[in-house]
């Protein structure tokens, strides 16, 4: 599966209680088990106005169709086919050839 960064401008999303987000994560794991395997929720991050969630899917369209599901706007949706992270700073050059081979 592809990982996909989506990003949804929701006016006052942070000051949001935690029943409200409860909420927002029940709808959005109905959604994902309606269309599962298809599509994962990994995590969201939630700023003053906008979110931005994690999700690995079969493709773009999957993505849609969950925020559709669950009833959440969709601002962006980015693939996002690298991580970068301390360890990356560990990686052989075996390690290199291999994750570049896996993104072309």
């Amino acid at each position: 599966m592809k990982r996909y960064m989506i990003e949804r401008d929701i006016p006052n999303v942070g000051s949001m209680s935690r029943a409200q987000f409860k909420e927002l994560a029940e709808r959005s794991n109905a959604a994902v088990a309606k269309l599962s395997p298809k599509v994962q929720w990994v995590q969201s991050f939630v700023a003053a106005d906008r979110t931005f969630c994690v999700y690995l899917a079969e493709n773009e369209s999957v993505v849609r169709e969950h925020s559709r599901l669950a009833g959440f706007p969709i601002t962006r949706v980015t693939e996002v086919p690298t991580i970068l992270d301390p360890m990356t700073a560990h990686w052989t050059h075996d390690e290199n050839a291999r994750r570049e081979k896996e993104h072309v």
